[in-house]
């Protein structure tokens, strides 16, 4: 029973990452072409956009796998999740993506330190808000107030975020954005995972 659960559970991460590297590819293709000067931010956040909808979609079937480990159709779900959520993720995911760029090309252009921990906390607020944007159906003014307001509620919460993104960012400076993307899923479960006590008062407290 045990290896049934690790095979199907290992098949689901296979297929999520599949379909999670097809939603982001158009993107994800330009961006490693992409030279890594300040001047090319706003291309830089434009090629990130494909990649909310598709975290939101992965997030959604991975949910949706921890209530069964069996069901061997990710794929799915994947879909569903994207067509449910790419809409809502998006209108938080590009004025996010905006706002990076303008701080990024300020900071790089000699800007104040203050851009740093501004890029930091907004990035936290964003994977709070596509977390509950992805399970969820809030309205995007209610996600985003949520976002924030478990920034503080939840500590461990935004700092294993925090963590996780320090990894990831790690990645792409050691090696690249694609080796992330192959690892994505990996990724989107560690959040998912790590927003435990974050789904939980949000089911206690506010869905009925």
């Amino acid at each position: 029973m045990k290896l049934g659960r690790a095979a199907a559970a290992v098949h689901n991460l296979l297929v999520i990452e599949g379909w999670l590297a097809l939603a982001g590819a158009p993107g994800l293709v330009l961006l490693v072409l992409l030279d890594r000067g300040a001047g090319n931010l706003p291309l830089v956040a434009a090629c990130a956009l494909p990649a909310g909808p598709a975290l939101s979609a992965a997030v959604y079937a991975l949910d949706r796998r921890s209530r069964d480990h069996l069901d061997l159709q990710p794929g799915r779900d994947f879909r569903r999740g994207y067509r449910l959520n790419a809409g809502p993720v998006l209108k938080l995911w590009a004025p996010f993506l905006a706002w990076e760029a303008v701080l990024g090309f300020n900071l790089a252009n000699g800007g104040g330190w203050w851009g740093v921990p501004l890029m930091a906390a907004a990035a936290l607020w964003q994977v709070n808000a596509l977390l509950i944007a992805s399970r969820y159906e809030f309205r995007t003014r209610d996600v985003a107030r949520l976002a924030a307001y478990f920034l503080i509620r939840t500590p461990r919460v935004t700092l294993g975020t925090a963590a996780l993104g320090i990894v990831a960012a790690a990645v792409v400076l050691l090696w690249s954005e694609a080796v992330l993307a192959l690892v994505a899923v990996l990724f989107a479960a560690a959040l998912w995972h790590n927003a435990g006590p974050l789904r939980a008062e949000i089911e206690a407290r506010f869905v009925r």
